[in-house]
């Protein structure tokens, strides 16, 4: 296969990019005479980025730079990246310990979003999620998890955001009982999804807070109800608990 990239646009603007971030602020001939483009191209490709967001040029000398913004999506990345390398280590050993299957998720706006999974090798029930799916935050485990470290009108913008809707019978859809859960998920230190969001599946979580403290992960053991009964979920939520306290202490 040719090693070249099938959009040309898209290897010219990344070139720019790639320059202003070697060079620093720098006129448009410089700029021309270091990528050997005319001016009329290499403009065109700066307004572009600069409409992006990605470049900026000075009013008064007329030289361009990169903006901030590259290094917001840098500074996402890293902590996304530390996040993981973080708990991957912990979490594989929960998943090989339990033999059950391991989620990690992160919040985002009323649903988490999985960003981990380590599936179960020793059973043959698969469960059905997916890294980069989605889960509603009012219905799952990982959901309360992470609503138990936030504050009540933090909790009320989440219900009042979400489509709440009964997903099995067993879905909580009154606020006065979802808050009732969020307690005894902050006395226990863990929170349980019993068939709310998947009927034949429960779900045992704990959150995990952010190097600022602030709600925003959680993870979770899930399998089918047949397995998960009172008694192995007492004893999977002592494995949580430590698993999160190593987590944290490497965080």
């Amino acid at each position: 296969m040719e090693n070249k990239n099938p959009i040309q646009v898209a290897d010219r603007l990344f070139l720019v990019l790639e320059t202003l971030a070697d060079t620093g602020s720098v006129t448009l001939a410089d700029l021309c005479r270091q990528l050997d483009l005319n001016k009329s191209t290499l403009h065109r490709l700066l307004s572009s980025l600069i409409y992006m967001g990605y470049v900026k040029q000075d009013g008064e000398t007329g030289k361009y730079s990169l903006s901030l913004k590259l290094l917001g999506l840098s500074n996402k990345l890293l902590v996304h990246m530390d996040i993981l390398d973080a708990v991957r280590p912990s979490l594989k050993v929960l998943a090989q310990e339990t033999g059950e299957t391991v989620h990690f998720v992160q919040l985002d706006g009323v649903e988490a979003v999985y960003i981990y999974k380590e599936e179960s090798t020793q059973n043959s029930v698969r469960m059905v999620s997916k890294v980069g799916s989605r889960i509603p935050l009012y219905c799952s485990g990982v959901g309360k998890a992470i609503a138990a470290d936030m504050d009540q009108s933090q909790i009320q913008s989440i219900w009042e955001h979400s489509t709440i809707r009964k997903l099995t019978p067993h879905t909580i859809i009154d606020y006065t009982q979802f808050l009732e859960k969020i307690k005894e998920a902050r006395e226990k230190g863990y929170a349980l999804d019993d068939e709310e969001n998947e009927l034949g599946v429960r779900c045992i979580a704990v959150g995990l807070p952010d190097y600022r403290g602030r709600a925003k992960y959680a993870f979770s053991i899930s399998a089918p109800a047949s397995r998960m009964t009172d008694q192995r979920l007492e004893e999977l939520a002592q494995i949580l608990l430590k698993t999160k306290k190593e987590i944290l202490k490497n965080m």
